[in-house]
């Protein structure tokens, strides 16, 4: 007690120093009320996150690892002298500066190939004995691997970490960003450290990704000399500057010992105009084999350069190009710089009347493919003088283009009989019966494929008439075609010599087990897929006939027919039927008395679809699905 009353306030009152030796913890002293006689303050940690550390009465600045205050300049030197990839992987997993730094550095700017020095023993120094500096032998930098970056996972971070990551695992060769990230997306940084890392960058994909710009892909164009596909989708940053660069730096390739780009695709990039397209196109070293433009604004400048530079290219596809007139197409096609085209596909251009795809057809010799969508003011004037030009035509899909009648489907087929392998009409709301009487017109033995979907006019007359003209058909499609029914669906099998192998007619209602019976008995030797849904007077007979007849048969559709327990037995009993697939999807007739059944033909299925199937009870289907675990069950 007498140290309490000798106590000046000169001394500390505790001989082992202050009671808090942090000043930051004198804080804890609060005002006390005149009712509290003793006050005892929580044990609690206090955090410090300012660079000093308090320690007694001294407050001392926290030290740094020495790692840390070197400057990026020394990293980078440090850097670029490791020995392997494995290591620089390594050293990007420290940090996020690290890794930023290590993906900056060029594969030219490593000196891991020096000569190393040999290593001189020093636990006996009378022995002049030398390590071996030898480094593991390096990997081909070939390009081979594939990364997907889609949504929150698309960053400038992994992409810096693939790009650091796979340049010791033979390179990165296909690189697809799908998405944004909408806080940390992909932007110009991110493609800089792949153009970087990744010289060997031979397809690069972009889709939905706003943040990227000119600048990156300049720095893609300038670092992968190797880049043979781009991809452009909703790229909204994207301008001509880019594609100029691009044309600068990967098409002049051939000088430099590169190769070249070859497949270009832009969608919906609203700042990509003529002067893009031209600077691509119009390259002496031009080498583009596939070009895609889709909803660009670009005007028929585009359309004739394309028309007389694009001497490589074999595949085009345009699509909504609003601001192109019929007089680009023209120009395109009269170019004659289109020689090596093969495939020609065209949407939602209005432009593209019978004056372009007459100036086509004689500009294009060796055009094989013809694909026409949603092109109102294409008429069979077009299609006949085209048919009469295009003598290389292989296959003509022609879709939503309701000024394409009967005469015209036949004119094609007269024009192009000896080549043409297949013919595809979609919603052509043109296409009716019209009686022409018997037209003298020599048979197509070259068609394999006719489809002819959704067009509402199409009915028996045109069915029966284009039976008579297609003798070797293998595939048939007649999808959504209600009008057609077995008066002119027999015929069809009747002439078809060879034998045919898929037959689609899902939603022709008015067909019956006449003609079903009719396509296994005639053609059940080389029949393998069979589409019959939505045909709701098909029923049990079929399926009998189809049992017996149809060894071939893998893939079998019934959905929406009206099948019973009794077909699916009758189908479990064939010996030499080898069904992998089989669809009763909104079969309500059958019901669980045919799970031994399905218990049979699941040793061989691959898909069962049961959905809609009322008459199955769920914990049926539940069992049936853990005994036949080979099978894909859809219910």
């Amino acid at each position: 007690m007498s140290k309490v009353f000798e106590f000046t306030g000169d001394g500390d009152f505790c001989p082992g120093g202050s009671l808090y030796p942090n000043p930051k913890e004198t804080s804890l002293f609060l005002s006390l009320g005149r009712h509290v006689d003793l006050y005892f303050p929580t044990c609690k940690r206090s955090r410090i996150s300012a660079p000093f550390v308090f320690s007694g009465d001294q407050l001392k600045q926290k030290k740094k690892a020495s790692i840390d205050v070197l400057p990026d300049e020394c990293l980078f030197e440090i850097f670029r002298r490791l020995p392997t990839g494995q290591e620089r992987s390594a050293c990007a997993c420290v940090s996020k500066r690290w890794l930023m730094l290590l993906s900056n550095i060029r594969g030219d700017e490593l000196s891991c190939n020096k000569t190393t020095l040999p290593l001189k023993r020093e636990d006996n120094p009378g022995e002049n004995e030398e390590i071996s500096g030898d480094e593991p032998p390096a990997i081909k930098d070939d390009g081979y691997l594939t990364r997907v970056l889609e949504g929150k996972k698309a960053t400038d971070v992994r992409l810096a970490a693939i790009a650091v990551g796979t340049s010791s695992h033979g390179g990165l060769g296909k690189l697809s960003i799908r998405g944004n990230n909408s806080i940390r997306g992909v932007t110009d940084l991110g493609l800089r450290t792949v153009a970087r890392g990744c010289p060997s960058l031979k397809v690069l994909s972009i889709w939905n990704v706003s943040s990227v710009g000119d600048e990156g892909l300049i720095e893609i164009a300038n670092g992968c000399r190797q880049l043979e596909k781009l991809e452009l989708r909703h790229c909204n940053a994207v301008s001509d500057k880019a594609l100029i660069s691009l044309a600068k730096n990967c098409l002049q390739a051939i000088g430099q010992n590169c190769p070249n780009l070859k497949s270009i695709s832009i969608n919906n990039c609203p700042h990509v105009g003529d002067q893009g397209i031209a600077s691509l196109l119009s390259n002496t070293s031009c080498v583009l084999t596939k070009v895609k433009l889709q909803a660009l604004h670009v005007t028929d400048l585009s359309l004739a350069v394309i028309g007389h530079y694009g001497k490589a290219v074999t595949d085009l596809i345009l699509a909504n190009l609003q601001n192109v007139s019929e007089r680009g197409f023209w120009v395109m096609g009269s170019g004659h710089g289109l020689q090596k085209l093969r495939s020609f596909a065209v949407t939602s251009c209005q432009g593209m009347t019978d004056m372009g795809l007459e100036a086509l057809g004689k500009g294009c010799p060796n055009l094989k493919q013809l694909c026409v969508h949603n092109c109102a003011f294409l008429s069979d004037r077009g299609l006949d003088s085209f048919a009469k030009a295009a003598l290389s035509l292989e296959r003509l899909q022609l879709e939503e283009c309701h000024r394409i009648t009967q005469y015209g489907l036949f004119t094609v087929l007269a024009n192009c009989g000896d080549k043409l392998k297949s013919l595809t009409l979609v919603h052509c709301l043109g296409m009716k019966d019209l009686n022409m009487g018997s037209p003298m017109l020599s048979s197509c033995k070259s068609l394999r494929s006719l489809s002819v979907r959704h067009c509402p006019g199409f009915g028996d007359v045109s069915l029966v008439m284009l039976a008579k003209l297609c003798p070797n058909l293998q595939h048939v499609d007649l999808s959504g075609l209600q009008a057609v029914t077995d008066a002119s669906f027999i015929p069809l099998l009747e002439n078809c010599d060879g034998g045919l192998v898929k037959i689609n007619v899902s939603g022709c209602s008015n067909l019956t087990d006449k003609a079903i019976s009719a396509v296994a008995e005639m053609h059940g030797w080389t029949l393998e897929v069979l589409n019959l849904e939505g045909c709701r007077k098909v029923g049990n007979t079929s399926l009998v006939a189809i049992a017996e007849n149809c060894p071939l048969l893998n893939d079998l559709d019934v959905s929406l027919c009206a099948v019973t327990d009794f077909g699916v037995a009758a189908l479990a009993r064939a010996d030499q039927l080898n069904l992998q697939i089989l669809s009763l999807s909104g079969c309500t007739e059958i019901s669980e008395k045919c799970l031994p059944a399905l218990r049979k033909l699941g040793q061989l299925l691959v898909g069962l679809n049961l959905q809609h199937c009322s008459g199955i009870s769920k914990k049926s289907v539940d069992l049936l699905v853990e005994q036949l675990w080979r099978c894909d069950i859809l219910h």
